[in-house]
Parts: C-alpha cells; structure tokens; sequence
C-alpha cells in the first residue's frame, strides 16, 4: 500500500525501503505514544514530567520560533528532513500547503499524529534522492532546518552541500527562496568549552573535524561560498540566538545585539560542556566590535529571498495566552514595532496594549515621561500592536556607562532624573509594571516607555517601580551591585534594602508563576534535564586544580552569574584547606561548592569575621549530602553544596572556610548512605 493515512495527514510510502535506517532507540516509541493520547497543549507538562533532552527537543514549541516570522501565508513549502515534526507545524498553520521528506517512517508517524488534524500536510518517506524526482517544482519556500550539515552523509560527491542546494533550486518558484538554519562552527559557544553539537568533541569544528566525515558545519563565509557556487546571488543573513534550535531572538545586519543584550548562554541538555570564560562578557566585547556576525552559534540563510523583519525577540516560555512576538520591521526611514501572539488564546493579551497606553499617557503626562504611540491592526481576526520605532539611546545604556566609569555622582543624577519621570499623577490608578531601564529610551530631553506589556492595576508608588528594576537590573549585571549606594538606599526611604529585595522576588515569582502558568522557564527546564557544566578557566599556576565555588544570594535567589570560582587553595589537598571569602553588599545567604563530584567532606571550621569578633556558623548550614559522623557529610550528587543561611554579615566582613574534601566514587557514595 503506496498511501496510509494518519487522521487528514497523507504519508506516502512509495519509495520506503521497509526499514527505518537510524533511530534514536526507544525514545521514539515514548514519543509515538504521548502525540498519540495528548493534543499539543499538554506537551510542556509532558517535558517537564519526563525531563528528558529528546522528548524535550522534539516537542518544545520552542522549536517553530526558527520560521514563525517567515511570510508564509498563501506559499507552498518543502520541508526537507522534517523528523518528528518540530517544525512542521509552525509551516503547517501558516502556509497553504507543506510537503515534507522523511527517512525514517516510525519519525513520519510522530510527524502526522501530532498533526493528525490538518489537512495541507503530505510528507513523503523514504531517501530523498529517491524521492526528489517526484516532487513538484514549483515551491515558495524550502526548509533546511539542521539538514545542509549532513549532505556528505546522503549526497555524497566531493562538494555534497553545493550539490544539494543546486538540486533543491531546481524545485523552486522563480522568487522562491531556501531557507537554511545550521550551527556556525565558529560559534562563541565551542571556544568557551561547548561540545560540537553533532560530535560531542570539544573543539572538533574549530579544529575542521580532524577525524571524522558526514557532518559538517561552516562559517558564515564558508556557507555564502557554498551558495554562491550553487547559483545563488541573493543571500539574506540571519543569526538566531541562543541557537536556531530553541531561538529567543533573530538578529540581522539591520539590527545586530547591543552590549548587555545576550545572557542566555549557558543552555547545554544533552550534554555536559566546560566554561572556559564568561560568554556574557565576551559577547559585550564582540558586540561592541561588530564580530557578532562572525562568533554567533547559529546562521539562518534565506537563499534568493529577504524580509523586511530585521528583528524578532520570541516570549514563548509562557502560558498560551501571554506568549507573543515582537519585531522590528521595515526599511530605515520607515521602522515599526509589531507585538503579535503565538496563539490565538493571547489576542485578548495584545489589544489590551493599546488599551493601556491611554491610560499610562494620563499617569505620565505631568512627570515628562512619554508613552511611544501604539495602535491595533488586523490579520485574520489576529491583532497586532503596531508601535513607532524610535531611535536614541536605552537607558540602560546610560546606567551602565556611569557605573563601569565609576560616576557614583553621575548615575545618581541619572537615577534622581529617572524616578521623576516615573512618577505616576495618581499612585492608586494603574501603573506601568515594567519601569526597568532597558524599557525607556532617552533622546536627549525626551524620555520614552517602550514596552508597557505589563500594567499593575492596584497602582504603585515610583519607588516601589525603582526598586523592581533594581532587582531585575541586578539580576542581569550581577557584577552591578547597587544596593550599597547611600544616597539610593535614602531617596528610596528604604533603611534595608535586601528585605525590601527579597520581598520583591516572591512577589516576581508568584508574578512569573501567573504568566507562565505554573511551567518552568528554558533556563529551570536546562537545570532539571540539562548536564553539569565543568568550570575551567585558565590559572596562572601551573598543574590542574580544583577550586570552591562561592555562590551569593542578594535576595534573588543563586545562581552561576551571580557565583566565583575562589582559588586561594586546592580543594582537594590531602590535608585540607582554608579559605578567607570576602562578604559582598547585600549578600543574605551563601553557597559553597565544593567540586562536580560525589564526595566526602569534613567541616573543620566556618567563622564569621566581624570587626575583629568571631562567630562559628556551623549551626547555619544546610547540605544536600549526608551526615555520617560529626562534622563529615557524604554527597552522592554531582553537584553537592553547602548552604549557609543568613549569616547576619555585612559588607566588609570575611568568612573563613576550613574543610577537607575528598572525591569518591558515587557508588561508593551511594552506599555509604
């Protein structure tokens, strides 16, 4: 039988071999079963409930961002390699009609399962040089989304990734375009100790994979090589971000990332990676030099096509009726901003936009502060929020200059200047929820709100805004502590800061928890599924040690950018060792690591040195391991740590560490609890 049908969509099964040629094992039966019993609504309870890469990466809606902004209504489009349709069904409610090729038939029924009810999807299994002869010829788009990197493996020939795209050109409109999503392997990420997402070897692409042929990826210049001498002219470039597998943002030459503009670089799930150096920082400096077209982790090409998006930022990681888009679109003179939902649950979400700037003009009026022109357009009974793009610079910016210079003077003008503006005319009328630096832009006298997405309907104080973005602002500069600067601490009439921070953070929880409806970020879905991440940053001493990670919580909670690496002794000497671990402003809890292995550790000491009094600590602690004699824990996890709560320090104060660590096998961990 040539056809089989699965609910409206068509698989043929005229040129399968009778057998799948490669599998990811039985993960793929697991996969067959939930798009089998559960509609696309329950997928994101599923990956958090299984908390595995695969089914993670398979049913993410994550996936679709890649192409979502593509102009797709009314085209005709080929996807090439459409495995278990992550891409699929962003193509399939978009476009008029999708035509996939797929090796593997048990992938082509995941494919059509969880798709079952839509009617413009035919996917064809089978070897694609097989079925290529068969496929029309008249195709707006073609997808290549992860596919170009294997050619060597089914195209073969001494140039597989030029003859490929010359075969697939073939099958194209006049005007049609390919579009060709692949990781650079150049990409930031394998210099600062990430495996080569095919391989797994470090530096296997920078080093042009010395011992192993049917994957291979490029840089940008190596790929606009590949398409010209395949016959293309026109080559459109686009640099997803983080990558092009769960991409948060899409960037072009129109519109490249600012300084402070990429944070979300440490996202491995499927495999443990090293840090050799902070890729944040090291993205500022590329970003400043104008490398980032050379060192972004992934490309996306559109070959013989463009678009007039020179920017897309993806909040899909919420619930369905708060996920939207934004982009930047049109050419220089005549730039907007259109916020769109991903789903037709959040319309109610963008028309109240508009509805909020009417309000918030009334707030802000007499402070100064204007509100950027909005109005609502149509498409398909979908709205979209249409906004002036405005140039100048983003306060953000300004905040940031002051401080590296060192202006404690300049930056509390400018913060004196920003609560005036953010001044609402009636504290107990709506206000503006996100006041953050990053949302106000300053052209010289005039200040504007760009985003206003949020609204608190029970009002606000301006103080209390100021203080959410110190919270939020010290959560993405964790090098840019502010809440020791007097003069704020006053003029926020707030004689203990942290308190009111902490406060804050349950406040922002039970706020993300409502937005995204209970389900964890991307960053708490890499904690759950994800893999240890290895600290290796280059030592002047000479001979591999290992070293005490200090994490501290300034009332927003641990985490790895708010962490050091403190190097003053081995971890693992034989006799132990001592460290004196300065206190920080505003630090209210502390974390030790002692290593990324199970292990045995013997608490000699912890003191708090306080103006030249001692206080043992020992009391405070909490461990994730085991008490197996005094003073002695066994952690059997790959992450063990050292809780210390609240130990009533303040700034200037030391805290001295002395322990004794020492690896073991986790087996034997294991047992000895």
């Amino acid at each position: 039988m040539d056809k089989e049908y699965i609910g409206k969509v068509c698989l043929d099964l005229s040129m399968y071999s009778g057998r799948d040629l490669y599998s990811d094992g039985d993960v793929e039966d697991e996969l067959l079963d939930i798009v089998k019993n559960n509609d696309e609504k329950a997928f994101p309870e599923i990956i958090e409930k299984t908390a595995k890469w695969p089914v993670f990466y398979h049913l993410s809606p994550q996936r679709g961002n890649i192409v979502e902004w593509l102009p797709l209504k009314g085209k005709k489009v080929l996807e090439v390699g459409s495995g278990c349709g992550a891409i699929t069904g962003m193509l399939s409610a978009k476009a008029e009609s999708v035509t996939c090729v797929e090796l593997s038939k048990k992938r082509s029924m995941i494919n059509a399962y969880r798709h079952k009810d839509r009617d413009n999807i035919m996917i064809h299994v089978g070897n694609f040089q097989e079925i290529e002869d068969t496929l029309d010829k008249d195709f707006d788009y073609i997808m290549l989304i992860g596919v170009l990197e294997y050619a060597d493996s089914y195209i073969g020939g001494s140039r597989p990734q030029e003859q490929f795209l010359k075969c697939l050109k073939n099958h194209l409109k006049e005007d049609g375009s390919i579009a060709v999503a692949i990781e650079n392997r150049y990409g930031l990420k394998y210099f600062a100790g990430a495996g080569e997402d095919h391989t797994g070897r470090y530096f296997d692409g920078i080093e042009n994979y010395p011992e192993r042929r049917g994957v291979r990826t490029f840089g940008i210049e190596g790929l606009r090589k590949i398409a010209a001498k395949a016959g293309f002219d026109k080559i459109s470039e686009y640099y997803p971000y983080p990558d092009y597998k769960f991409t948060s943002m899409i960037f072009s030459p129109g519109r490249l990332p600012e300084k402070g503009e990429l944070k979300t670089n440490i996202c491995n799930y499927d495999r443990e990676r090293m840090v050799i150096f902070d890729e944040t920082k090291a993205f500022d400096g590329i970003s400043e030099d104008g490398s980032f077209r050379t060192f972004s982790n992934s490309y996306l090409l559109l070959l013989n096509g463009e678009s007039d998006v020179s920017f897309v930022k993806y909040s899909s990681d919420r619930s369905r009726e708060y996920a939207i888009s934004t982009r930047i679109c049109g050419e220089e003179a005549g730039k907007r901003v259109e916020k769109r939902a991903l789903y037709k649950e959040g319309a109610a979400h963008i028309e109240k936009m508009i509805k909020s700037m009417e309000l918030l003009k009334k707030q802000y009026a007499a402070s100064g502060l204007e509100i950027n022109e909005g109005k609502l357009e149509y498409e398909e009974d979908m709205p979209v929020a249409v906004f002036e793009y405005l140039g100048g610079k983003n306060l953000e910016t300004r905040v940031e200059r002051r401080l590296t210079e060192g202006n404690e003077d300049g930056f509390c003008e400018l913060f004196e200047e920003y609560l005036k503006r953010i001044t609402p005319a009636d504290p107990a009328a709506p206000v503006c929820r996100d006041m953050i630096f990053s949302n106000i832009i300053t052209d010289n006298d005039r200040w504007t709100l760009i985003d206003y997405e949020w609204i608190k309907e029970e009002g606000g104080a301006a103080e209390d805004a100021a203080l959410r973005t110190l919270y939020c602002y010290g959560l993405e500069h964790p090098g840019r502590n502010l809440t020791g600067i007097g003069r704020i601490r006053k003029r926020l009439n707030r004689d203990n800061i942290s308190a009111a921070l902490r406060q804050i953070n349950e406040e922002e929880a039970a706020f993300q928890k409502k937005v995204t409806g209970g389900r964890l970020s991307l960053g708490e879905l890499r904690q759950k599924i994800g893999y240890p991440v290895k600290e290796l940053r280059v030592s002047k001493s000479s001979g591999p040690k290992s070293w005490l990670q200090v994490y501290e919580d300034i009332g927003a909670g641990f985490s790895e950018e708010r962490s050091y690496m403190d190097r003053q002794a081995d971890l693992y000497s034989e006799d132990g060792f001592k460290s004196v671990l300065s206190i920080g402003r505003g630090v209210s809890n502390l974390r030790l690591d002692p290593g990324m292995n199970p292990c045995i550790v013997r608490i000699d000491r912890i003191t708090l040195v306080s103006g030249g009094n001692k206080k043992e600590l020992k009391n405070r602690i909490r461990v994730n391991g085991k008490r197996v004699a005094k003073n002695c824990y066994v952690f059997a996890d790959n992450d063990p740590w050292i809780l210390i709560k609240k130990p009533d320090a303040s700034e200037g104060d030391t805290l001295e560490v002395c322990m004794c660590v020492t690896p073991i096998p986790g087996g034997t961990a294991r047992n000895m609890i």
